[in-house]
């Protein structure tokens, strides 16, 4: 099964991804920031990343950047609502660096899975 790390400090968005990816078959993986993403990445046991990009301890364009590092195979997938600039400005820069998908909140679940498993690529059952 593959893995899925979710990076986000709102814990209720972090628990309807997790409830969502887990009905996939997805081993799931969580983190409430970016500082506790990149201390406990888990190389072998994760193949795609859905981080927040405006978080405390360390922004989502930082684990990015830093997972990039570790497992340059690893897909991202970014999601922002923005903060003072706007989403746009932080979905682009997070694209620039390397994301594969950007979504800006409010989003759809369903299209996020349909993009995981494109990325992942699970054949559809």
């Amino acid at each position: 099964m593959p893995g899925i790390l979710i990076v986000e400090d709102d814990t209720e968005l972090r628990e309807m991804l997790k409830v969502s990816f887990s009905r996939r078959k997805y081993t799931i993986l969580e983190a409430g920031n970016g500082k506790d993403a990149i201390t406990h990445f888990k190389p072998g046991v994760t193949d795609l990343v859905v981080t927040d990009l405006i978080m405390p301890e360390e922004d989502g364009l930082k684990v990015i950047m830093k997972l990039r590092e570790i497992k340059p195979s690893i897909k991202i997938i970014a999601i922002s609502g923005g903060g003072k600039a706007g989403p746009g400005s932080y979905l682009n820069l997070a694209k620039a660096l390397g994301a594969d998908a950007v979504y800006s909140k409010p989003f759809s679940v369903n299209d996020m899975i349909l993009k995981i498993e494109e990325l992942l690529n699970v054949e559809q059952q």
